[in-house]
C-alpha cells in the first residue's frame, strides 16, 4: 500500500506563553508526512517551497523516509510563512504574517512514481489544488481524505463542495462543521454533510477530544457515531500542527492495516489523537521528529487506559 500526502511545507514563527521561536520547519503537509512516516513507510508528498528552504530541512524529511518527488522549489520565489501568537487559553491565537509566497502560485504536479497510490491524504489548501491532485489520478485511491477550514467556505464555497464530491473523509474542527452544515447539533451537521459526498466526517474538538461519523450497518440507525477523548497533559506548549498531526496519524495507520472500515477508523482516530498530544508538548514538529515506536506505543495505551471500563452489572 501507500499514501500520498498533499500540504504546504513552510516557516513558521510561534510565539505562546512558554517561549518563542524564529522560523523553523512546520506546514500541514510537513506535520502529516512526518507522523504518517512512523506507521506507512515512503509517503510521498505533494507540495512547494522556494529557493531559502535549507537542504537540512528536506534532510529531516528524507530521513523519515518521505519521498520528496513531488516536492517543488521554485528558485525565484520565497517559502510560505507564517506567524503566530498564541495566548494563555491556547484555542485563541492571532495571525501576525501570513506570507503565501511560492504557495500562492502553487500548481501540484504528481508525478509517475506517485501513481497507482491507494491512499490519499489532502492537507489543508485551496479546494482548487485539492481536487487538481485528485484530478491527476490515473486509478481512484481506495480512500481519499481532505481536511480544509473555515477560510474556504467563506471565500471557494462552490469550489470546496466540488472538491467534497470526491473524497470520502472530511476531518475538520466543530466550529467548521456547523459552519458547513448550516446546523448547531454535531449528529445533524454530519447527516448534511453526508449529502455533500464524504462517506465520513471526523469532527475535531481540540482538547475534548474528537467523534467520528459514519454510515450504519444497522436498521435502527443511519449513523455510527464514536467518540475518542483527549489525553489529559500537564505540558501544552505549542498546539500548532496538532490538528495536522493527528490527520498524519489517522491516514498513516489506516495505510499500514491495508483496510478501510468503521471499525479501523475507530482505532485511526485514537492513533491520531495519541500523535497530535506529542506535537503539543514542543514547538513545531520538534517532538514528533524524535520518537520511537515505544514512546508511541505507551501513548496509545495511556488512551486505552483512559477509555476501558467494565460493563456494570444491572
Amino acid at each position: 500500500m501507500s499514501l500520498i500526502v498533499v500540504g504546504s511545507v513552510a516557516f513558521d514563527a510561534i510565539e505562546t506563553p512558554f517561549g518563542k521561536t524564529d522560523k523553523i520547519l512546520g506546514g500541514a503537509g510537513t506535520f502529516i508526512s512526518i507522523t504518517a512516516s512512523y506507521f506507512e513507510k515512503n509517503p510521498k508528498l505533494v507540495s512547494v517551497v522556494g529557493y531559502d528552504f535549507p537542504k537540512e530541512y528536506i534532510d529531516i524529511l528524507n530521513q523519515h523516509s518521505i519521498i520528496t518527488e513531488g516536492l517543488q522549489i521554485k528558485t525565484d520565489e520565497k517559502t510560505f510563512f507564517w506567524a503566530g501568537k498564541y495566548h494563555t487559553d491556547m484555542n485563541i491565537r492571532d495571525t501576525l504574517i501570513t506570507e503565501l509566497n511560492s504557495l500562492g502560485t502553487f500548481n501540484p504536479i504528481v508525478p509517475d512514481s506517485y501513481q497507482n497510490s491507494d491512499f490519499l491524504m489532502l492537507g489543508n489548501l485551496s479546494p482548487v489544488v485539492q481536487r487538481k491532485v485528485i484530478e491527476q489520478l490515473k486509478r481512484k485511491p481506495k480512500l481519499i481524505a481532505m481536511d480544509t477550514m473555515n477560510f474556504w467556505m467563506n471565500t471557494a464555497m462552490d469550489e470546496l463542495l466540488k472538491t467534497l464530491s470526491l473524497v470520502d473523509v472530511l476531518i475538520i474542527n466543530d466550529e467548521e462543521a456547523r459552519q458547513l452544515s448550516g446546523e448547531y447539533f454535531l449528529p445533524l451537521a454530519a447527516e448534511k454533510i453526508f449529502k455533500m459526498g464524504p462517506k465520513y466526517l471526523i469532527i475535531k474538538k481540540g482538547e475534548h477530544g474528537a467523534m467520528l461519523f459514519g454510515p450504519s450497518d444497522s436498521l435502527f440507525d443511519k449513523t455510527e457515531v464514536f467518540a475518542a477523548p483527549a489525553l489529559p497533559l500537564s505540558t501544552v506548549c505549542d498546539p500548532t500542527g496538532a490538528g495536522d498531526t493527528f490527520a498524519g496519524g489517522f491516514i498513516g495507520y489506516l495505510a499500514n492495516c491495508k483496510e478501510v472500515s468503521f471499525e479501523k477508523m475507530k482505532t485511526a482516530v485514537i492513533v491520531g489523537s495519541a500523535m497530535a498530544s506529542f506535537t503539543v508538548e514542543g514547538f513545531g514538529t520538534t517532538k514528533i521528529r524524535e520518537l520511537n515506536q515505544m514512546n508511541i506505543f505507551e501513548r496509545i495505551g495511556q488512551f486505552v487506559k483512559l477509555t476501558h471500563f467494565e460493563t456494570p452489572q444491572l
